[in-house]
């Protein structure tokens, strides 16, 4: 009976691990995405050496600011050629492009009232002209990002949910097997946490080896998906490491304990006549 509860909180707990991971994931994937958003700042035509070094000192300091990139007026036309194929110096007799920045945001400011916010304070300084995103994409991308989290908090939680209980019927239905040894224990004299003790230090030791046992199917699943299928399921950052092992195991240990305790508790009240009955 040991091994096999042990089994069935390890594969509920490797569930629990997954979705944590696949959580994580996603969060860093979706930082990714928002880190890509960028602003063009273009500056005014006569502007000086010292309104770039003021520009590129504003940048460099503003918390909104993850990378920000110099595009002088000669690069900027020769992209332009590039791009178009046409060289508009033949026609005008001068390069009408101006210099620019192209200024990537932190994950945190990504989103469009922020964004809306920086380009109002960028427009308003006297040697910005204009700052150009692509401000149908930021909404889009905000409403997508939204959703995606709240589906996937939804599915967590779900999850969680059924760990509780599975794992807590579990732990109950070997509680339940005990329950005469649980009468017979009290009926000589034992005190209430004298007779749960052995149960939760039992079950708690029993949660601690399905959360290892739990880490161990991921880093094969991992590996396993990686190696001979070629499919990356999240990626290896240390700090996800560390939190989904300690999600894993403190919530094997936290729910076998406080199964634990209720389902002893439950018994060490019941009457004997009552045992029969269930």
């Amino acid at each position: 009976m040991y091994f096999t509860t042990t089994i069935s909180i390890a594969l509920v707990l490797f569930l629990v691990g997954l979705e944590c991971l696949i959580l994580l994931s996603t969060h860093e994937l979706m930082r990714q995405i928002k880190e890509n958003v960028v602003l063009s700042i273009v500056l005014k035509a006569d502007n000086t050496t010292e309104e770039l070094e003021r520009t590129e000192r504003l940048l460099k300091n503003a918390p909104y600011c993850l990378d920000y990139h110099f595009i002088s007026r000669e690069e900027a036309l020769q992209e332009h050629i590039l791009n178009l194929g046409e060289d508009p110096t033949r026609f005008l007799g001068y390069n009408p492009l101006t210099d620019a920045f192209e200024l990537r945001l932190q994950a945190s400011y990504a989103h469009s009232d922020s964004i809306a916010d920086i380009e109002k304070r960028l427009t308003n300084l006297p040697f910005v002209d204009k700052v150009i995103y692509q401000k149908d994409v930021v909404k889009v991308l905000d409403n997508n990002l939204s959703e995606i989290s709240m589906i996937l908090s939804a599915v967590a939680l779900a999850l969680l949910v059924i760990a509780l209980v599975l794992i807590s019927n579990t732990i109950q239905l070997q509680v339940y097997s005990k329950r005469f040894l649980i009468n017979t224990m009290r009926l000589v004299g034992a005190t209430p946490w004298v007779i749960k003790w052995p149960f939760i230090r039992r079950n708690i030791r029993m949660g601690f080896e399905a959360g290892l046992l739990a880490i161990v199917l991921l880093v094969a699943t991992y590996y396993y998906c990686h190696s001979r299928l070629g499919i990356i399921l999240f990626q290896l950052i240390w700090q996800n490491i560390v939190f989904v092992v300690a999600t894993v195991v403190i919530t094997g240990i936290l729910i076998t304990f406080f199964a634990s305790l209720v389902a002893t508790n439950r018994y060490i009240r019941m009457k004997i006549s009552k045992m029969y009955e269930i």
